[in-house]
């Protein structure tokens, strides 16, 4: 099917193109990193290792995963560090949203330093004319137990109310300051026994600031079975409440944790039966949106050839503008470089999804990174093939 979406001005397979932003000596260090994680075993062996020798303090531990995975996935420990891979995207028509790369944290000052980074994130990407966007999770500003367990549909007590009042505070002060500085907030979809909770708070954030333009998307997991109706009902609602909806798409980041808690505690997944029925869901939504353009922002974030195709054929079709600030494309920063950058080379709004934080606070992100892509028919593999071409390509 993706051969029929083929555009003629975009071509996934060109290798010049997606890696021109790497010098030789970058492309031979990720030839070397991805052929590494290309090897399942070493990876389910190492991660546990890492990730203990990290917690834990080691010697050299910091220094090894900064010298190796980090630099890939990572955009810097700091804003200011981030800095210089956010102009190296500039200079190849590619924007950057930033996410502070913290999670899983459970106690008060916790949430109020991710709350500063954020509003640091904020204001930093006002200043930058190439970071439309600053992506959030609710699980860094409140606890496990209250995303959880607090919802419209369950019942509540009051020190539940007072601090999902506190976490919603938190989330609005970032979001204010969004709106008055012309900042986006993408706010990441979590797993689905803590989504009602997120998608509550982030409803309330688009009624209160997306009256006239999109500054508050939420992030639908298009793998989930009830997610396409979810998405037609939050834009009728939408429609009825007077604001448009900002709608991040993605397949899903939880499918094996989402299947085995379903499994242990004897309810459906709610997870697609099938790759193919995820994929049509995803393809779905992606027509929804476009066809609702004036009333829906939407960002296609997919690593999928496939539906990034049939979205930049939808926006040509409809005669909407590549610009137009509501058809947007995102992919994970040092993956699927030839889906992006073909994407910002033909002239579409391209981003690369940056985390930025400490070794410590990554560390989880990046051993995701490798683990769900560590095999044969995982992403990595294809990153691996590409990079392999563009290696061969410069030295023949």
């Amino acid at each position: 099917m993706a051969s029929n979406l083929n555009s003629s001005e975009i071509n996934f397979d060109n290798t010049q193109i997606a890696f021109a932003h790497k010098s030789d000596s970058e492309l031979r260090k990720s030839k070397m990193l991805f052929s590494f994680m290309n090897k399942a075993w070493l990876v389910n062996l190492m991660s546990p290792i890492g990730l203990v020798a990290i917690e834990k303090g080691f010697p050299l531990a910091d220094f090894f995963v900064k010298k190796t995975i980090f630099p890939q996935f990572i955009g810097g420990t700091t804003l200011k560090e981030a800095q210089a891979n956010i102009n190296k995207l500039q200079d190849n028509q590619c924007l950057t949203m930033l996410d502070y790369g913290v999670e899983g944290k459970e106690e008060v000052e916790d949430f109020e330093r991710t709350k500063n980074e954020n509003l640091k994130a904020v204001s930093f990407a006002a200043a930058n004319q190439s970071v439309p966007v600053v992506t959030i999770k609710v699980t860094g500003l409140t606890t496990s137990d209250l995303v959880e367990n607090y919802g419209p549909n369950k019942p509540s007590s009051d020190q539940q109310r007072r601090e999902f009042e506190k976490a919603l505070s938190r989330l609005d002060e970032i979001c204010a300051l969004a709106h008055q500085q012309g900042v986006t907030i993408f706010v990441d979809a979590e797993e689905s026994w803590t989504q009602e909770c997120i998608d509550l708070m982030v409803e309330k954030m688009m009624i209160k600031y997306n009256e006239e333009k999109a500054v508050v998307y939420n992030t639908f997991q298009m793998y989930r079975k009830d997610r396409l109706q979810f998405l037609k009902d939050a834009h009728q609602k939408a429609l009825i409440d007077g604001y448009i909806l900002g709608a991040k798409l993605v397949r899903g980041a939880y499918m094996v944790k989402e299947r085995a808690r379903a499994e242990e505690r004897n309810y459906e997944s709610p997870i697609h039966d099938s790759k193919s029925n995820t994929d049509q869901s995803y393809n779905d939504g992606l027509t929804y949106c476009i066809s609702h353009v004036d009333s829906i922002a939407c960002c296609n974030a997919s690593h999928n050839a496939e539906s990034n195709y049939l979205y930049a054929n939808m926006i040509a079709e409809r005669g909407i503008p590549k610009n137009h600030p509501h058809v947007n494309f995102c992919q994970l920063y040092g993956m699927s470089d030839n889906i992006t950058f073909n994407l910002a080379k033909a002239g579409y709004n391209a981003a690369k999804y940056m985390p930025y934080g400490a070794v410590k606070d990554v560390i989880p992100y990046l051993i995701r990174r490798a683990q769900e892509n560590a095999s044969v028919t995982g992403d990595m593999s294809r990153e691996f093939k590409l990079i392999s071409k563009e290696a061969k390509r410069r030295n023949s």
